[in-house]
Protein backbone atom coordinates (compact mmCIF):
# COMPACT_ATOMS: atom_id res chain seq x y z
CA UNK A 1 0.00 0.00 0.00
CA UNK A 2 1.12 3.54 -0.76
CA UNK A 3 -1.03 6.15 0.95
CA UNK A 4 -1.18 9.62 -0.56
CA UNK A 5 0.38 8.58 -3.88
CA UNK A 6 -1.53 11.18 -5.85
CA UNK A 7 -0.11 13.93 -3.63
CA UNK A 8 3.49 13.08 -4.54
CA UNK A 9 5.33 15.08 -7.17
CA UNK A 10 5.89 13.48 -10.56
CA UNK A 11 9.53 12.84 -9.67
CA UNK A 12 8.56 11.22 -6.35
CA UNK A 13 6.01 9.00 -8.05
CA UNK A 14 8.61 7.80 -10.55
CA UNK A 15 11.17 7.16 -7.82
CA UNK A 16 8.64 5.05 -5.90
CA UNK A 17 7.66 3.00 -8.97
CA UNK A 18 11.25 2.38 -10.07
CA UNK A 19 12.38 1.46 -6.56
CA UNK A 20 9.50 -0.91 -5.85
CA UNK A 21 8.95 -2.56 -9.23
CA UNK A 22 12.19 -2.24 -11.21
CA UNK A 23 14.89 -2.66 -8.56
CA UNK A 24 16.03 0.94 -9.02
CA UNK A 25 17.03 0.20 -12.62
CA UNK A 26 18.38 3.20 -14.54
CA UNK A 27 17.42 1.49 -17.81
CA UNK A 28 13.75 1.37 -16.80
CA UNK A 29 13.92 4.99 -15.65
CA UNK A 30 15.37 6.05 -19.00
CA UNK A 31 12.52 4.33 -20.85
CA UNK A 32 10.11 6.71 -19.10
CA UNK A 33 12.28 9.77 -19.70
CA UNK A 34 12.85 9.18 -23.39
CA UNK A 35 9.15 9.75 -24.05
CA UNK A 36 9.07 13.13 -22.31
CA UNK A 37 8.78 16.21 -24.47
CA UNK A 38 11.75 18.57 -24.42
CA UNK A 39 9.23 21.41 -24.42
CA UNK A 40 8.40 21.79 -20.72
CA UNK A 41 5.11 23.59 -21.36
CA UNK A 42 3.98 20.89 -23.78
CA UNK A 43 4.91 18.19 -21.28
CA UNK A 44 3.01 20.02 -18.54
CA UNK A 45 -0.12 20.01 -20.74
CA UNK A 46 0.17 16.26 -21.25
CA UNK A 47 0.86 15.60 -17.56
CA UNK A 48 -2.32 17.44 -16.61
CA UNK A 49 -4.55 15.50 -19.01
CA UNK A 50 -4.65 12.60 -16.57
CA UNK A 51 -3.84 11.52 -13.01
CA UNK A 52 -0.57 10.07 -11.71
CA UNK A 53 1.12 10.59 -15.08
CA UNK A 54 4.71 9.40 -15.37
CA UNK A 55 5.38 9.80 -19.09
CA UNK A 56 3.72 9.86 -22.51
CA UNK A 57 2.53 6.76 -24.36
CA UNK A 58 3.03 7.20 -28.09
CA UNK A 59 0.59 5.95 -30.75
CA UNK A 60 1.45 6.50 -34.42
CA UNK A 61 -0.54 9.19 -36.21
CA UNK A 62 -1.05 8.31 -39.87
CA UNK A 63 -3.16 9.88 -42.58
CA UNK A 64 -5.48 8.44 -45.22
CA UNK A 65 -5.84 10.75 -48.24
CA UNK A 66 -8.25 10.74 -51.18
CA UNK A 67 -11.53 10.57 -49.28
CA UNK A 68 -14.31 12.12 -51.35
CA UNK A 69 -17.14 12.84 -48.90
CA UNK A 70 -20.23 14.69 -50.11
CA UNK A 71 -18.19 16.00 -53.05
CA UNK A 72 -15.45 17.41 -50.80
CA UNK A 73 -11.93 15.99 -50.57
CA UNK A 74 -10.55 15.02 -47.19
CA UNK A 75 -7.35 13.61 -45.78
CA UNK A 76 -8.30 11.77 -42.60
CA UNK A 77 -5.98 11.52 -39.55
CA UNK A 78 -5.85 8.09 -37.89
CA UNK A 79 -4.18 7.42 -34.53
CA UNK A 80 -3.59 3.68 -34.43
CA UNK A 81 -0.71 1.23 -34.04
CA UNK A 82 -1.92 -1.20 -36.71
CA UNK A 83 -0.55 -0.22 -40.13
CA UNK A 84 -2.98 -2.38 -42.09
CA UNK A 85 -5.89 -0.24 -40.85
CA UNK A 86 -4.50 2.93 -42.40
CA UNK A 87 -3.51 1.07 -45.56
CA UNK A 88 -7.02 -0.39 -45.88
CA UNK A 89 -8.64 3.02 -45.42
CA UNK A 90 -6.39 4.47 -48.14
CA UNK A 91 -7.28 1.65 -50.52
CA UNK A 92 -11.02 2.10 -49.98
CA UNK A 93 -10.80 5.88 -50.26
CA UNK A 94 -9.08 5.66 -53.63
CA UNK A 95 -11.49 2.97 -54.88
CA UNK A 96 -14.63 4.95 -54.06
CA UNK A 97 -13.23 8.35 -55.07
CA UNK A 98 -13.45 7.09 -58.66
CA UNK A 99 -17.05 5.93 -58.16
CA UNK A 100 -18.76 9.03 -56.79
CA UNK A 101 -17.30 8.95 -53.31
CA UNK A 102 -19.09 8.64 -49.99
CA UNK A 103 -22.48 10.25 -49.34
CA UNK A 104 -23.56 11.03 -45.78
CA UNK A 105 -26.56 12.21 -43.81
CA UNK A 106 -26.72 13.29 -40.18
CA UNK A 107 -30.09 11.90 -39.13
CA UNK A 108 -30.20 13.45 -35.66
CA UNK A 109 -27.97 14.81 -32.89
CA UNK A 110 -29.98 14.10 -29.74
CA UNK A 111 -28.12 12.96 -26.62
CA UNK A 112 -29.73 11.73 -23.43
CA UNK A 113 -29.32 11.46 -19.69
CA UNK A 114 -31.33 10.28 -16.72
CA UNK A 115 -32.00 11.00 -13.08
CA UNK A 116 -32.52 7.55 -11.57
CA UNK A 117 -34.71 7.49 -8.48
CA UNK A 118 -36.99 5.31 -6.36
CA UNK A 119 -40.49 6.17 -5.17
CA UNK A 120 -42.64 3.89 -3.05
CA UNK A 121 -46.02 5.62 -3.35
CA UNK A 122 -48.95 6.24 -5.67
CA UNK A 123 -47.58 6.60 -9.21
CA UNK A 124 -50.61 8.64 -10.31
CA UNK A 125 -49.76 11.29 -7.72
CA UNK A 126 -46.11 11.14 -8.86
CA UNK A 127 -47.10 11.89 -12.46
CA UNK A 128 -49.35 14.75 -11.31
CA UNK A 129 -46.52 16.15 -9.21
CA UNK A 130 -44.06 15.90 -12.11
CA UNK A 131 -46.36 17.78 -14.49
CA UNK A 132 -46.83 20.52 -11.91
CA UNK A 133 -43.08 20.73 -11.21
CA UNK A 134 -41.66 20.36 -14.73
CA UNK A 135 -41.47 24.07 -15.51
CA UNK A 136 -39.71 24.82 -12.22
CA UNK A 137 -37.22 21.99 -12.77
CA UNK A 138 -36.34 23.30 -16.24
CA UNK A 139 -36.21 26.96 -15.15
CA UNK A 140 -33.74 26.07 -12.38
CA UNK A 141 -31.33 25.02 -15.15
CA UNK A 142 -31.46 28.33 -17.03
CA UNK A 143 -28.09 29.51 -15.75
CA UNK A 144 -26.41 26.20 -16.64
CA UNK A 145 -27.94 26.06 -20.14
CA UNK A 146 -27.57 29.75 -21.06
CA UNK A 147 -24.35 29.39 -23.08
CA UNK A 148 -25.52 26.19 -24.78
CA UNK A 149 -28.78 27.91 -25.81
CA UNK A 150 -26.79 30.77 -27.27
CA UNK A 151 -24.96 28.27 -29.51
CA UNK A 152 -28.26 26.79 -30.73
CA UNK A 153 -28.52 23.85 -28.35
CA UNK A 154 -29.77 23.14 -24.87
CA UNK A 155 -32.32 21.02 -23.05
CA UNK A 156 -34.92 19.63 -25.45
CA UNK A 157 -37.34 17.97 -23.02
CA UNK A 158 -37.72 16.10 -19.76
CA UNK A 159 -40.01 13.14 -19.11
CA UNK A 160 -40.97 10.89 -16.22
CA UNK A 161 -40.42 7.21 -17.07
CA UNK A 162 -42.01 4.38 -15.11
CA UNK A 163 -39.50 1.52 -14.81
CA UNK A 164 -41.23 -0.35 -11.99
CA UNK A 165 -41.87 -3.37 -14.20
CA UNK A 166 -38.07 -3.88 -14.27
CA UNK A 167 -37.08 -2.86 -10.74
CA UNK A 168 -39.43 -2.30 -7.81
CA UNK A 169 -40.18 1.41 -7.17
CA UNK A 170 -37.72 2.50 -9.91
CA UNK A 171 -38.36 5.59 -12.06
CA UNK A 172 -36.37 7.95 -14.24
CA UNK A 173 -36.39 11.57 -15.19
CA UNK A 174 -35.17 11.19 -18.76
CA UNK A 175 -34.04 14.20 -20.74
CA UNK A 176 -32.87 14.87 -24.30
CA UNK A 177 -30.18 17.41 -25.14
CA UNK A 178 -28.60 19.11 -28.15
CA UNK A 179 -24.99 19.94 -27.33
CA UNK A 180 -24.18 21.34 -30.81
CA UNK A 181 -20.42 21.01 -31.49
CA UNK A 182 -19.41 19.68 -28.07
CA UNK A 183 -19.67 16.13 -26.83
CA UNK A 184 -21.48 17.77 -23.92
CA UNK A 185 -20.86 15.36 -21.06
CA UNK A 186 -20.20 18.05 -18.45
CA UNK A 187 -23.17 20.13 -19.60
CA UNK A 188 -25.55 17.17 -19.52
CA UNK A 189 -24.37 15.93 -16.13
CA UNK A 190 -24.62 19.42 -14.64
CA UNK A 191 -28.20 19.73 -15.88
CA UNK A 192 -29.13 16.29 -14.56
CA UNK A 193 -27.73 16.99 -11.11
CA UNK A 194 -29.69 20.23 -10.99
CA UNK A 195 -32.84 18.36 -12.11
CA UNK A 196 -32.37 15.94 -9.23
CA UNK A 197 -31.84 18.72 -6.70
CA UNK A 198 -34.91 20.65 -7.85
CA UNK A 199 -37.06 17.53 -8.11
CA UNK A 200 -36.18 16.43 -4.58
CA UNK A 201 -36.69 19.92 -3.14
CA UNK A 202 -40.10 20.28 -4.79
CA UNK A 203 -41.08 16.82 -3.56
CA UNK A 204 -40.23 17.63 0.05
CA UNK A 205 -42.29 20.83 -0.14
CA UNK A 206 -45.28 19.18 -1.84
CA UNK A 207 -48.52 18.60 0.05
CA UNK A 208 -49.61 15.97 -2.48
CA UNK A 209 -47.97 12.96 -0.86
CA UNK A 210 -48.76 11.03 2.31
CA UNK A 211 -46.23 10.64 5.11
CA UNK A 212 -45.19 7.12 4.07
CA UNK A 213 -44.53 8.03 0.43
CA UNK A 214 -40.82 8.63 -0.03
CA UNK A 215 -38.56 9.61 -2.91
CA UNK A 216 -34.85 8.77 -3.04
CA UNK A 217 -32.46 9.96 -5.75
CA UNK A 218 -30.12 7.11 -6.70
CA UNK A 219 -27.89 8.86 -9.27
CA UNK A 220 -27.84 11.41 -12.09
CA UNK A 221 -25.76 10.64 -15.20
CA UNK A 222 -25.70 10.98 -18.95
CA UNK A 223 -26.13 7.91 -21.13
CA UNK A 224 -23.46 6.89 -23.60
CA UNK A 225 -26.19 5.07 -25.51
CA UNK A 226 -27.33 7.70 -28.03
CA UNK A 227 -29.42 5.94 -30.70
CA UNK A 228 -30.85 9.29 -31.78
CA UNK A 229 -27.43 10.87 -32.34
CA UNK A 230 -27.21 9.10 -35.66
CA UNK A 231 -25.29 9.42 -38.92
CA UNK A 232 -25.51 7.45 -42.17
CA UNK A 233 -22.71 6.95 -44.70
CA UNK A 234 -23.19 5.22 -48.04
CA UNK A 235 -21.46 4.25 -51.27
CA UNK A 236 -23.04 2.96 -54.45
CA UNK A 237 -22.05 2.24 -58.01
CA UNK A 238 -23.10 0.22 -61.05
CA UNK A 239 -22.25 -3.44 -60.66
CA UNK A 240 -19.87 -3.44 -63.62
CA UNK A 241 -18.00 -0.48 -62.11
CA UNK A 242 -16.86 -2.70 -59.21
CA UNK A 243 -14.28 -4.35 -61.44
CA UNK A 244 -10.85 -3.42 -60.12
CA UNK A 245 -7.66 -5.39 -59.42
CA UNK A 246 -8.67 -8.48 -57.45
CA UNK A 247 -12.35 -7.86 -58.28
CA UNK A 248 -12.42 -9.70 -61.61
CA UNK A 249 -16.10 -10.72 -61.65
CA UNK A 250 -18.13 -7.76 -60.32
CA UNK A 251 -21.52 -9.49 -60.01
CA UNK A 252 -20.01 -12.49 -58.24
CA UNK A 253 -18.07 -10.13 -55.96
CA UNK A 254 -21.19 -8.13 -55.07
CA UNK A 255 -23.20 -11.24 -54.22
CA UNK A 256 -20.38 -12.67 -52.15
CA UNK A 257 -19.98 -9.31 -50.39
CA UNK A 258 -23.68 -9.29 -49.48
CA UNK A 259 -23.38 -12.88 -48.24
CA UNK A 260 -20.52 -11.80 -45.97
CA UNK A 261 -22.61 -8.97 -44.51
CA UNK A 262 -25.61 -11.28 -44.05
CA UNK A 263 -23.44 -13.76 -42.16
CA UNK A 264 -22.36 -10.91 -39.85
CA UNK A 265 -26.01 -10.00 -39.37
CA UNK A 266 -26.95 -13.48 -38.24
CA UNK A 267 -23.89 -15.05 -36.58
CA UNK A 268 -22.55 -13.39 -33.45
CA UNK A 269 -19.11 -14.98 -33.83
CA UNK A 270 -18.69 -13.20 -37.14
CA UNK A 271 -20.62 -10.05 -36.14
CA UNK A 272 -18.23 -9.15 -33.33
CA UNK A 273 -15.17 -9.39 -35.59
CA UNK A 274 -16.99 -7.64 -38.43
CA UNK A 275 -17.90 -4.70 -36.18
CA UNK A 276 -14.45 -4.65 -34.59
CA UNK A 277 -13.11 -3.97 -38.08
CA UNK A 278 -15.51 -1.05 -38.45
CA UNK A 279 -14.36 0.33 -35.11
CA UNK A 280 -10.72 0.05 -36.23
CA UNK A 281 -11.43 2.91 -38.60
CA UNK A 282 -13.78 4.82 -36.32
CA UNK A 283 -11.67 4.66 -33.15
CA UNK A 284 -8.55 5.79 -35.00
CA UNK A 285 -10.26 9.03 -36.08
CA UNK A 286 -12.04 9.49 -32.75
CA UNK A 287 -8.70 9.32 -30.90
CA UNK A 288 -6.95 11.59 -33.40
CA UNK A 289 -9.64 14.25 -32.92
CA UNK A 290 -9.53 14.11 -29.12
CA UNK A 291 -12.84 12.36 -28.57
CA UNK A 292 -13.86 9.56 -26.22
CA UNK A 293 -13.43 6.29 -28.10
CA UNK A 294 -14.63 4.24 -25.12
CA UNK A 295 -18.08 5.84 -25.20
CA UNK A 296 -18.24 5.56 -28.99
CA UNK A 297 -17.29 1.87 -28.79
CA UNK A 298 -19.81 1.07 -26.05
CA UNK A 299 -22.62 2.84 -27.88
CA UNK A 300 -21.84 1.24 -31.24
CA UNK A 301 -21.93 -2.27 -29.84
CA UNK A 302 -25.14 -1.58 -27.90
CA UNK A 303 -26.69 -0.20 -31.08
CA UNK A 304 -25.63 -3.35 -32.92
CA UNK A 305 -27.83 -5.29 -30.46
CA UNK A 306 -30.80 -2.91 -30.50
CA UNK A 307 -33.09 -5.51 -32.11
CA UNK A 308 -32.38 -8.01 -29.33
CA UNK A 309 -29.57 -9.81 -31.16
CA UNK A 310 -26.03 -8.59 -31.81
CA UNK A 311 -25.65 -7.92 -35.52
CA UNK A 312 -23.69 -6.15 -38.26
CA UNK A 313 -23.48 -2.36 -38.20
CA UNK A 314 -23.19 -2.27 -42.00
CA UNK A 315 -25.63 -3.28 -44.72
CA UNK A 316 -25.36 -4.16 -48.40
CA UNK A 317 -27.73 -4.89 -51.25
CA UNK A 318 -28.08 -5.04 -55.02
CA UNK A 319 -30.88 -2.82 -56.32
CA UNK A 320 -31.52 -3.13 -60.03
CA UNK A 321 -28.00 -2.89 -61.45
CA UNK A 322 -26.44 -1.05 -58.51
CA UNK A 323 -24.33 -2.22 -55.58
CA UNK A 324 -25.26 -0.27 -52.43
CA UNK A 325 -23.38 -0.45 -49.15
CA UNK A 326 -24.01 1.66 -46.05
CA UNK A 327 -23.71 2.15 -42.32
CA UNK A 328 -25.94 3.84 -39.76
CA UNK A 329 -24.15 4.44 -36.50
CA UNK A 330 -24.65 6.61 -33.39
CA UNK A 331 -21.73 8.94 -32.70
CA UNK A 332 -21.60 11.30 -29.72
CA UNK A 333 -18.53 13.38 -30.50
CA UNK A 334 -17.45 17.01 -30.46
CA UNK A 335 -15.08 19.53 -31.98
CA UNK A 336 -15.01 21.91 -29.01
CA UNK A 337 -14.43 21.27 -25.30
CA UNK A 338 -12.51 18.44 -23.68
CA UNK A 339 -8.94 18.29 -24.95
CA UNK A 340 -9.83 19.54 -28.45
CA UNK A 341 -8.63 23.03 -27.55
CA UNK A 342 -5.64 21.84 -25.49
CA UNK A 343 -3.88 18.99 -27.29
CA UNK A 344 -1.65 20.42 -30.05
CA UNK A 345 -1.94 17.32 -32.26
CA UNK A 346 -5.71 17.20 -31.85
CA UNK A 347 -5.91 20.82 -33.00
CA UNK A 348 -3.61 19.92 -35.91
CA UNK A 349 -5.83 16.98 -36.89
CA UNK A 350 -8.98 19.10 -36.78
CA UNK A 351 -7.24 21.69 -38.94
CA UNK A 352 -6.28 18.91 -41.38
CA UNK A 353 -10.01 18.09 -41.58
CA UNK A 354 -10.76 21.77 -42.39
CA UNK A 355 -11.97 22.51 -38.84
CA UNK A 356 -15.25 20.59 -39.06
CA UNK A 357 -18.24 21.28 -36.88
CA UNK A 358 -19.74 18.45 -34.84
CA UNK A 359 -22.02 17.19 -37.61
CA UNK A 360 -19.24 17.22 -40.20
CA UNK A 361 -16.98 15.22 -37.92
CA UNK A 362 -19.77 12.67 -37.44
CA UNK A 363 -19.88 12.27 -41.23
CA UNK A 364 -16.12 11.85 -41.53
CA UNK A 365 -15.90 9.29 -38.71
CA UNK A 366 -18.78 7.21 -40.11
CA UNK A 367 -17.08 7.16 -43.51
CA UNK A 368 -13.82 5.95 -41.93
CA UNK A 369 -15.68 3.00 -40.42
CA UNK A 370 -17.46 2.17 -43.67
CA UNK A 371 -14.23 2.37 -45.67
CA UNK A 372 -12.44 0.11 -43.23
CA UNK A 373 -15.21 -2.48 -43.38
CA UNK A 374 -15.29 -2.44 -47.18
CA UNK A 375 -11.56 -3.09 -47.36
CA UNK A 376 -11.78 -5.92 -44.82
CA UNK A 377 -14.65 -7.71 -46.57
CA UNK A 378 -13.01 -7.19 -49.96
CA UNK A 379 -9.87 -8.92 -48.71
CA UNK A 380 -11.79 -11.71 -46.99
CA UNK A 381 -13.77 -12.69 -50.10
CA UNK A 382 -10.87 -12.35 -52.56
CA UNK A 383 -7.23 -12.87 -51.54
CA UNK A 384 -7.86 -13.51 -47.84
CA UNK A 385 -7.15 -11.22 -44.90
CA UNK A 386 -3.68 -12.50 -44.01
CA UNK A 387 -1.96 -11.71 -47.31
CA UNK A 388 -2.26 -7.96 -46.93
CA UNK A 389 -2.17 -7.94 -43.15
CA UNK A 390 1.07 -9.89 -42.85
CA UNK A 391 2.74 -7.82 -45.56
CA UNK A 392 1.96 -4.73 -43.48
CA UNK A 393 3.02 -6.52 -40.30
CA UNK A 394 6.36 -7.57 -41.81
CA UNK A 395 8.24 -4.51 -40.59
CA UNK A 396 7.14 -5.23 -36.99
CA UNK A 397 8.36 -8.81 -37.31
CA UNK A 398 11.73 -7.64 -38.66
CA UNK A 399 12.07 -5.12 -35.84
CA UNK A 400 11.36 -7.91 -33.34
CA UNK A 401 14.13 -9.95 -35.01
CA UNK A 402 16.53 -6.95 -34.76
CA UNK A 403 17.03 -6.70 -38.53
CA UNK A 404 19.14 -3.72 -39.57
CA UNK A 405 18.16 -1.16 -42.23
CA UNK A 406 19.83 -3.00 -45.13
CA UNK A 407 18.35 -6.34 -44.09
CA UNK A 408 14.89 -4.80 -43.88
CA UNK A 409 15.15 -3.37 -47.39
CA UNK A 410 16.24 -6.72 -48.83
CA UNK A 411 13.60 -8.74 -46.99
CA UNK A 412 10.74 -6.35 -47.77
CA UNK A 413 11.62 -6.83 -51.43
CA UNK A 414 11.95 -10.59 -50.96
CA UNK A 415 8.51 -10.91 -49.35
CA UNK A 416 6.78 -9.09 -52.18
CA UNK A 417 6.71 -12.53 -53.84
CA UNK A 418 6.73 -14.80 -50.78
CA UNK A 419 4.27 -15.61 -48.00
CA UNK A 420 4.87 -13.71 -44.77
CA UNK A 421 4.83 -15.33 -41.32
CA UNK A 422 7.03 -14.93 -38.28
CA UNK A 423 8.73 -18.25 -39.03
CA UNK A 424 9.30 -17.46 -42.73
CA UNK A 425 10.73 -14.04 -41.85
CA UNK A 426 13.00 -15.53 -39.20
CA UNK A 427 14.22 -18.20 -41.64
CA UNK A 428 14.80 -15.67 -44.43
CA UNK A 429 16.78 -13.40 -42.12
CA UNK A 430 19.03 -16.30 -41.05
CA UNK A 431 19.62 -17.27 -44.67
CA UNK A 432 20.36 -13.67 -45.59
CA UNK A 433 22.96 -13.43 -42.84
CA UNK A 434 24.52 -16.70 -44.06
CA UNK A 435 24.43 -15.56 -47.70
CA UNK A 436 21.97 -18.37 -48.48
CA UNK A 437 18.86 -16.34 -49.45
CA UNK A 438 17.74 -16.96 -53.01
CA UNK A 439 15.34 -14.61 -54.86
Amino acid sequence: MKDGFSKLTKSEKIDWVIENFFNSSNDDLEILKQYWSEDEELQKIHDEFSENTLTNFFIPLGIAPNFLIDNKNYTIPMAIEESSVVAAACKSAKFWSNRGGFKTEVINVIKTGQVHFKFNGDKNKLYEFFENSKSKILNDCNEISENMKARGGGILNINLIDKTSEISDYYQLSSDFNTVDSMGANFINSCLEQFAKSFETEFLESKLFDKGENLEIVMSILSNYVPQCLVKAEVRCKLNDLKNGDIEEPIKFARKFIDAVEIAKNDISRAVTHNKGIMNGIDAVVIATGNDFRSVEACAHAYAAKEGKYSSLTHAKIEKDEFIYWIEIPLAIGTVGGITNLHPLVKWCLKLLKNPNGKDLMRIIAVAGLAQNFAAIRSLITSGIQLGHMKMHLINILNTLSANKTEKEILINYFKKNKVSFRSAETALKKLRNDELNF
